[in-house]
């Protein structure tokens, strides 16, 4: 759609000063709740200049695997702001996730989520809860890369780096200053993962110590989660990995009232989308009973990143006025609170009706005037460790004993290398496993080098060609590596 038309749409003129933004419809209630909140925004003032594209379920079913069109990139490129209804992924075919597509190819790295409550207006446990999840959006298992490898064993690559995690954790301090927020607590799960999730927690030591005014904690996230559930007073920015993340603010909008009110900012370097974080409910589509909340607060969000405080400020303060008064769809609807139970269009039009109001229970939002979201870190690259080949794991599928096997991978091992350890799902099982462990045909063997060796890949090759020659099935290989002279691998269980 080209501007001229989609601002007739919207009953605007061409104001010069608009924000270019792309929008999209999306599936199943989608195109409701972007009516919705459209409307919505226009009325309170916001100045946009708006292009739509088409994503989702047809753009998937017309052959576009990604599901967004090539020239739906360039929409992206230029207004560089997304503002994106749900969106169905068809079941089966191998369909990627467009979420996931968009928020990676334009390096959208921080999915910023504010969960609070709105009691008692909205059901809830916690009334004094008003946090903000902060989740790294580009790493982690969602990089996706996943292979089978035997029979038995599937494998999911976790990637955690140094760059994206000072980036999220920067990220998350900065925004906790700008917002005035005086906690920032770290979610992962370093007691196992040592090294990814060990990087992860150990940045956010040295980036916090740059804020000696921002208190800071570590949690491991299943005792964090279970904390954040049922004491979620305790947080206020919450910073953690891409799973993680993914969990816990689901938790958190469920535990505020519902997910259907919360939105969702991601930010990046080129672009930002802003987002219900729920889904595309098509069991209800056609209806007019979503309820679009979610979808007008992430246009909150939006206004306060393009830097329009004004706009910003009058449709949330409104909404919260709505949600006082008791005008309620029928998700939060509670016969002990809610005055009128509207549909969608019916809940726009009661945002809309106390555009310039203020709640008076709930607490009042202000913006800063002008404010243009929060600065997106650089990265500096520094100087390599010095990096030196230990050894090397090799993978095998294999169905018979470990002590068998063993003997044929020393058979292998040349004046290099030396069998250190088998392993099995990450236990120790040669030499001296237990009897009692249970084993897949997925073996990883660790060769290290033989005191005084200085490897290197051609041997890594060589001992790759012994083992395909006395018939070994090896799937894959992983260098070891020291870093400075520490262990860039871990250790398996009971070594």
């Amino acid at each position: 759609m080209n501007l001229h038309v989609a601002q007739e749409l919207l009953g605007q003129s061409a104001p010069l000063h608009a924000a270019p933004v792309t929008i999209a419809r999306g599936d199943g209630i989608g195109p409701e709740i972007m009516d919705a909140a459209l409307r919505v925004l226009d009325a309170a003032g916001a100045r946009l200049a708006i292009e739509e594209i088409a994503i989702g379920e047809q753009v998937y079913l017309g052959g576009v695997s990604s599901g967004i069109a090539p020239e739906s990139w360039d929409s992206l490129r230029r207004t560089k702001t997304f503002f994106k209804a749900p969106v169905t992924t068809p079941q089966g075919g191998g369909f990627k996730s467009l979420n996931v597509t968009i928020r990676k190819g334009l390096g959208l790295f921080a999915n910023v989520r504010p969960c609070r409550a709105y009691a008692p207006f909205v059901a809830t446990k916690h009334p004094a809860m008003d946090l903000v999840i902060v989740r790294e959006n580009e790493e982690d298992l969602y990089a996706g890369i996943e292979h089978r490898q035997t029979d038995e064993v599937y494998q999911c690559l976790k990637l955690i780096s140094r760059p994206g995690t000072e980036r999220i954790v920067r990220y998350a301090f900065e925004y906790a200053r700008a917002s005035g927020r005086g906690k920032v607590t770290c979610l992962t799960k370093d007691n196992i993962m040592k090294l990814t999730d060990g990087l992860f927690h150990r940045v956010f030591d040295e980036i916090g110590a740059e804020y000696p005014e921002i208190t800071r904690e570590h949690m491991i996230i299943d005792i964090g989660a279970a904390r954040l559930a049922d004491q979620p007073h305790r947080f206020d920015v919450v910073v953690t990995p891409n799973l993680y993340g993914d969990i816990v603010s689901d938790i958190a909008a469920e535990v505020a009232g519902s997910v259907g009110l919360a939105g969702s900012a991601n930010i990046g370097a080129h672009g930002a989308m802003f987002e219900a974080i729920h889904g595309s409910a098509p069991d209800i589509a056609g209806q007019g009973i979503a309820n679009p909340s979610g979808l007008i607060l992430a246009g909150v969000q939006m206004l306060q990143h393009l830097g329009q405080a004004d706009a910003a400020e009058r449709v949330h303060n409104a909404w919260l006025k709505a949600i006082e008064d008791g005008v309620h769809t029928a998700d939060i609807a509670d016969a002990a609170v809610t005055k009128e139970r509207v549909g969608t269009e019916g809940f726009a039009d009661a945002v809309i009706a106390r555009l310039g109001e203020e709640p008076a229970s709930l607490k009042a939002v202000r913006y800063e005037a002008g404010a243009g979201g929060i600065p997106v870190p650089a990265y500096e690259r520094k100087a390599p460790a010095e990096k030196t080949l230990v050894g090397v794991d090799v993978f095998v599928d294999w169905r018979g004993d470990v002590d068998t096997l063993a003997a044929a991978m020393q058979d292998a091992q040349n004046g290099a290398f030396s069998l250190k350890l088998i392993t099995n799902r990450g236990v120790k099982v040669w030499p001296q496993g237990l009897p009692e462990t249970f084993c897949t045909d997925h073996w990883r063997c660790r060769y290290e080098a033989k005191p005084g060796k200085q490897l290197t890949k051609s041997m890594v090759a060589e001992l790759l060609g012994r083992l395909a020659q006395a018939g070994v099935d090896f799937v894959k290989t992983e260098h070891l590596f020291t870093f400075d002279g520490k262990p860039g691998y871990s250790l398996a269980q009971g070594e």
